[in-house]
């Protein structure tokens, strides 16, 4: 099982554009920012496509192609970007129904629903709590 990078790379990228634009640059591009994150140009395309769609990012065609914030910083909460990049719940359950005669079998499924619905509240309010700003914030004032 791996883990998912897809939210931080997300924040990466916003981050990076955030600073890009504060240092007095429109646009960012996806070349700028794949190397940034040490990944390839079409997976970060894909996340900007996605944020762009949940109205956090904007893209421009043509001269001057690129990428800039189409909210500040400190309006987009990680629960934002979360919600833009991961589809799906945090957990899954079994594909195929557990064995319904095991003493285990039977209940695993809704005892481990409703803890992962916990988990899911509290991710959820957690990254609620957190703007891009701050995660700017943190990222400048961490010694190289």
């Amino acid at each position: 099982m791996s883990a998912n990078s897809r939210l931080t790379i997300a924040a990466h990228a916003l981050a990076w554009i955030g600073l890009y634009q504060r240092q007095g640059y429109e646009v960012a591009t996806s070349e700028q920012l794949a190397s940034s994150a040490n990944t390839n140009p079409v997976v970060i395309r894909r996340l900007l496509g996605e944020l762009r769609r949940a109205g956090l990012v904007e893209s421009r065609r043509g001269a001057g192609a690129g990428w800039s914030m189409a909210r500040e910083l400190n309006a987009i909460t990680l629960l934002d970007v979360y919600e833009a990049v991961e589809q799906g719940p945090l957990f899954a359950l079994h594909r195929a129904t557990p064995d319904q005669s095991c003493a285990i079998g039977c209940n695993i499924q809704p005892v481990m629903q409703d803890i992962y619905a916990g988990i899911e509240k509290t991710l959820r309010h957690e990254l609620s709590r957190i703007t891009m700003e701050d995660v700017l914030r943190d990222i400048l004032a961490t010694p190289r």
